[in-house]
């Protein structure tokens, strides 16, 4: 059990170290050469090479390692080890890349372009860390203090910092770079969005049919999962019914769906989509 343990946490690492070269790889290859300052570290790093004599991987680390000392002062020693890990590492590659390429030019010699490679393949770094639960560091850290101290959204703190980081590119760059890394950061959030939150998208249905217990019977022996059942009373006939209602994953809702249409062709139902869902599992029996 020890020994499964530690090839897990292992293989965990494994994982999280190909998720962060990945990353490096898309700050060195297409955010570097084009001079665009995205909403990260890495970016900001970028942006102040024009002020600091220290490369892009020195000043990645130097703020990486003190935005950690501020959050585990200021958030908890819970903030995670794997963002530690994340956040030191990635720098190191991207040190290990400018000694490779030393001389390093954009690889399509065209912004827009670097900005679409980077963002495709960034997000896909990303969204490999959150899945392992870990994230880059960085920025990161400055969006969940934003929502300890400032009670503000978590994802729309992590925004707002990446916006201030890439109107940074102002005070170095032309106005096309600066309107480019804008563009950049509103868009990598939304490519993150597509690749990582749509897999783990939930639907909630809601049923109102004349055969609900074979609804209620299909979903928790067939799908595994629970349901909850509203009485609801129709305004214009004043007839009472019963609505079943369960939250899917997105393979559940397809077969859902199908047996729905062909059980009860007539019933009515209503669907939502669910980000997250905070709940503690009933033991059976």
């Amino acid at each position: 059990m020890e020994r499964s343990g530690w090839k897990s946490t292992l293989a965990d690492f494994a994982v999280i170290t190909a998720g962060t070269a990945i990353i490096a790889a898309a700050v060195f290859f297409f955010l570097t050469p084009s001079h665009l300052a995205l909403g990260s570290v890495a970016g900001l790093a970028i942006v102040l090479t024009n002020f600091i004599p220290l490369s892009v991987s020195a000043i990645s680390l130097i703020v990486n390692v003190g935005l950690l000392v501020v959050g585990f002062l200021l958030i908890g020693r819970e903030f995670g080890a794997k963002t530690v890990y994340t956040s030191v590492i990635l720098p190191v590659f991207i040190g290990v890349l400018e000694r490779l390429f030393p001389d390093v030019a954009s690889l399509t010699q065209d912004a827009l372009s670097d900005l679409a490679c980077y963002l495709f393949i960034v997000s896909l770094g990303q969204a490999i860390l959150f899945r392992c639960n870990a994230s880059s560091g960085g920025l990161d850290i400055v969006g969940k203090l934003l929502n300890k101290f400032f009670h503000i959204e978590l994802g729309r703190a992590i925004s707002m910092a990446g916006l201030c980081v890439a109107l940074s590119a102002a005070f170095a760059y032309d106005v096309r770079t600066v309107l480019l890394s804008l563009l950049g950061t509103y868009l990598n959030g939304i490519v993150l969005d597509h690749f990582l939150f749509n897999s783990t998208l939930k639907k909630r249905v809601c049923i109102l049919s004349q055969k609900q217990d074979e609804m209620i019977r299909y979903i928790t022996t067939e799908l595994h999962s629970g349901a909850t059942i509203y009485e609801a009373t129709g305004a214009f006939t004043d007839e009472k019914k019963k609505e079943v209602i369960t939250i899917v994953n997105m393979q559940e809702y397809r077969k859902l769906m199908d047996f729905i249409g062909e059980t009860d062709p007539t019933a009515f139902i209503t669907v939502y989509n669910v980000s997250e869902v905070v709940y503690r599992p009933k033991k059976r029996g």
